[in-house]
């Protein structure tokens, strides 16, 4: 594919793409942008062009900003990273905060200036962010104060905290600048997000998007979908440093000129009383949140909202009948990949069949592959594959021919497809393991975990959960002379809370004398995966 000549002066993120014979088709259809194309000043100069800069456009539990006051403070932002830390195009900046207004307003920052964001999840620990940090090749870090210790433990790069007042808060900093900035002419085809996913090795895939994915994403799903209008209120769980959540609280409201509720604390009791004093009517979360909402619903329902998407993990039938009982409204599933940036199979309204994913957004196409990678029949198992405007590039990584195959993006999930063209998941072809609206790589937590001095060997798989969908189920063998009890299990937690985010720990660690191993000595995470479930299953 011919890249167009890039705004870049540093050459990085070009640099490190993928070699063209290893990408993934890609599919713009009737999709249509210019060759010189910021996303940034799409989202936000463009669209207050079109509408009014005094319209609201980010909302927390103790203020409001209209776009105005946004673009001034991204504005301010960039000219602080471009004047005083000599930030040039194509620079990647970590972005390290909760939801939060000034979060946004720093992602803008960096686009307009023409660099590259990073945003990461704030669960994330000082190891992992090391590792963001190097593949990223990260040159600067703008982060909350109240996590920056993590940050700085890492010392990936040099960083500025906001929040905590003084002369070198970054918040300080901005006010005293113009709120004019130039925003840099990038190519459409430039480098604008590096999203970070975990891989099955346990060692994190850059995914590369582009400009014009930033806009794909937002002119497929969600133009052809949910059909935003300005009035509506977008709100929902997902960290911005998930592209999930980057999508259904930045990009889709943004891009039709509608709110957001930002909430630092997205969890079922914070959202749902939100979202009912905001008035929310577009609503984003996990089936475990969604199923938790059910027992705290007001006896009206919840009357404003019009759409309330699921995605991260597969929605239960059961979820989506309840939530549907109890409010009337028909929950949106969806299957997205950071590698694809957002959802590329989902269902509306009447189109929707509980219990199936749906079928491909308008602009994708998908199928399902056997095991020689041809297209199986209807009604035949095989690996999802999907193609369209977004797709897998990963930075400097051989699991790039992995995911993209013969032009198709491979998402390591499998389905069925029936005759009418529905998609129905049926279970995660690798390693990785969905919960709770999470991806977490077994190898990871098992790298964790043999960090502590008394495992000996250790093996991490996904275990059925009705109410998480699958949960981490640890087996550890420790050295000699060392008990398991539950007073171990306590500190091999606590230990991998240390080392990973809290969501990766381990929720059961059961202590064996040795775990299953092939002749050439590999794991065999299969039987244990087999075994967990096998326990999990109720007694007939």
């Amino acid at each position: 594919m011919q890249l167009s000549p890039s705004a870049h002066v540093d050459t990085f993120a070009r640099d490190h793409l993928p070699p063209a014979d290893q990408w993934p088709e890609f599919r713009l259809g009737e999709l249509r942008y210019p060759d010189r194309l910021n996303c940034a000043a799409e989202l936000l100069d463009a669209t207050i062009a079109r509408h009014r800069a005094n319209r609201r456009c980010l909302i927390t539990p103790t203020e409001t900003w209209t776009y105005g006051d946004l673009l001034r403070s991204a504005n301010q932002l960039a000219r602080v990273l471009v004047e005083d830390c000599g930030i040039v195009p194509g620079n990647r900046v970590l972005l390290r905060a909760p939801n939060n207004p000034w979060l946004v307003a720093c992602w803008h920052a960096v686009l307009k200036a023409g660099a590259v964001a990073v945003t990461t999840m704030p669960l994330l620990r000082e190891s992992e962010l090391r590792v963001i940090g190097e593949i990223a090749s990260v040159n600067l870090s703008l982060v909350d104060h109240r996590l920056a210790d993590e940050l700085a433990a890492a010392d990936i790069a040099p960083h500025l905290t906001w929040g905590a007042g003084g002369e070198d808060d970054l918040i300080e900093r901005a006010a005293a600048k113009p709120a004019e900035f130039d925003n840099v002419a990038t190519a459409a085809d430039d480098v604008a997000l590096l999203a970070f996913t975990s891989g099955t090795t346990g060692r994190p895939k850059a995914t590369m998007h582009f400009h014009r994915d930033v806009l794909a994403i937002a002119d497929t799903f969600s133009e052809r979908m949910l059909r935003p209008t300005p009035d509506d209120v977008f709100a929902g769980s997902p960290p911005l440093g998930f592209t999930f959540g980057l999508g259904a609280l930045v990009v889709f409201p943004m891009r039709a000129g509608a709110s957001t509720l930002l909430l630092e604390k997205g969890t079922p009791d914070v959202l749902l009383p939100a979202m009912l004093k905001h008035e929310v009517t577009v609503v984003a979360t996990a089936p475990t949140a969604y199923r938790a909402m059910l027992a705290d619903l007001p006896p009206t329902g919840l009357p404003r909202l019009r759409h309330a998407i699921s995605a991260g993990e597969p929605l239960p039938k059961t979820t989506w009948e309840a939530f549907h009982a109890a409010t009337g409204i028909k929950l949106i599933d969806g299957i997205g990949a950071t590698e694809l940036l957002h959802i590329f199979i989902s269902a509306v309204g009447n189109d929707i069949r509980p219990g199936s994913t749906g079928k491909p957004v308008p602009g994708y196409e998908a199928a399902i592959l056997d095991e020689h990678g041809n297209p199986a029949p209807d009604g035949e198992l095989g690996r999802l594959a999907v193609k369209g405007p977004t797709g897998c590039r990963y930075l400097s990584d051989p699991r790039q021919t992995t995911y993209a195959q013969n032009g198709w993006n491979v998402t390591g999930d499998t389905y069925v497809r029936d005759a009418d063209g529905y998609f129905w998941y049926q279970a995660r072809s690798d390693d990785m393991i969905i919960s709770a609206g999470f991806n977490i790589a077994g190898p990871e937590v098992e790298q964790a975990l043999l960090k502590h001095p008394d495992v000996l060997e250790c093996g991490v798989v996904g275990v059925p959960d009705p109410e998480r969908t699958m949960s981490v189920q640890a087996y550890v063998v420790l050295r000699p002379g060392v008990t398991g009890d539950e007073a171990k299990v306590t500190e091999l937690r606590e230990h991998c809370k240390r080392e990973i985010a809290p969501y990766k720990c381990p929720r059961a660690i059961e202590f064996r004398d040795s775990l299953p191993r092939t002749n050439t000595g590999k794991l065999q995470r299969y039987m244990l995966r087999r075994e967990a479930a096998q326990q999990a299953a109720p007694a007939s």
